[in-house]
């Protein structure tokens, strides 16, 4: 039998600890738990070469299979599979240790927030998308993929019937909450060192282009032969076909498996479908989500017309 992981000791030990924590009042109980997820991020954090940083949903997965399969082409790497979710953790060479964050639990361990003296010096990428896509996205993965504790510590709704619009609307975790992840950084980036904003838009509309300024921040000289095998190999299309083969598998790679092989809602590659989340809601609904990210979103982002 193989041994466990790094990866795998560290979510037994993080399981261990959300179990221990049920004997403590709740408040308590979710402030040990945040904060130790917390020390989990420094630790990668320090570690890391380049942070690759985004809200939820927002298009990270499609970004580090991207860069996986454009380092592991240019070294020689086996990259057919969904092996992006834990090669960038391990130290290989020509290929850069990259720390993915959605930049949620760093504040628990450090006691704040200041971006530019957590980050400090690290070439940063801030990975953006619409947030009313976003909020979207996040209401599938809430509803279908989301384990019961995660949505406990991060004060997430707990009723399963709450709708599309009450999710995305809701302060919890819909608009309000993204519109601030979003001003957060917004209001930092002057002061960060070294931070490359890539909105989720851009990448679709030219992907070669946007992966092609992400691998030259990350300190590379990629060839368009290089680009281009990386955007195809990560087409929705084999995205959603890897992710079905993941399902099929004993022990497949949880986050990259539909929470429901017979439900494409519940897969973690859906649609990545721009300007999207109007399918949703109704059009009285829709101007008025037009209206809150128009007047509280940093119009920074080109989000706001």
């Amino acid at each position: 039998m193989p041994l466990p992981n790094a990866f795998d000791l560290r979510v037994g030990l993080r399981q261990l600890i959300s179990r221990g924590t049920a004997v403590l009042p709740r408040d308590t109980g979710i402030r040990f738990e945040r904060w130790f997820r917390g020390y989990e991020e420094k630790k990668k954090l320090e570690a890391a070469d380049a942070a690759i940083v985004s809200f939820g949903k927002s298009g990270r997965t499609w970004v580090r299979v991207m860069l996986w399969r454009y380092f592991a082409h240019r070294n020689g790497y086996a990259s057919e599979g969904i092996s992006a979710f834990n090669e960038f953790r391990d130290r290989h060479p020509g290929v850069p240790v990259l720390f993915f964050t959605h930049d949620n639990y760093l504040k628990d361990w450090f006691g704040h927030d200041r971006k530019a003296e957590i980050y400090r010096d690290l070439p940063t990428v801030l990975l953006v998308r619409d947030p009313r896509d976003t909020a979207v996205s996040q209401f599938f993965q809430w509803k279908h993929r989301m384990e019961p504790r995660k949505k406990v510590i991060n004060d997430y709704p707990l009723p399963d019937d709450t709708s599309v619009h009450d999710f995305i609307a809701g302060a919890q975790a819909g608009l309000p909450k993204i519109i601030g992840f979003m001003n957060d950084w917004a209001d930092a980036a002057p002061r960060m060192k070294k931070l490359l904003v890539v909105r989720y838009e851009d990448l679709r509309a030219d992907t070669k282009k946007e992966l092609g300024r992400i691998v030259t921040f990350l300190g590379q000289q990629p060839t368009d032969a290089d680009l281009e095998d990386a955007v195809t190999f990560a087409s929705i299309d084999n995205m959603r076909r890897m992710e079905t083969e993941n399902a099929k598998k004993a022990g497949g790679q949880r986050s990259m498996k539909p929470g429901n092989a017979d439900d494409p809602s519940s897969f973690k590659v859906r649609r990545g479908k721009v300007g999207g989340w109007r399918d949703y809601v109704t059009d009285e609904q829709a101007d008025a989500l037009d209206r809150l990210v128009r007047d509280t979103l940093n119009p920074v982002y080109g989000y706001n017309g």
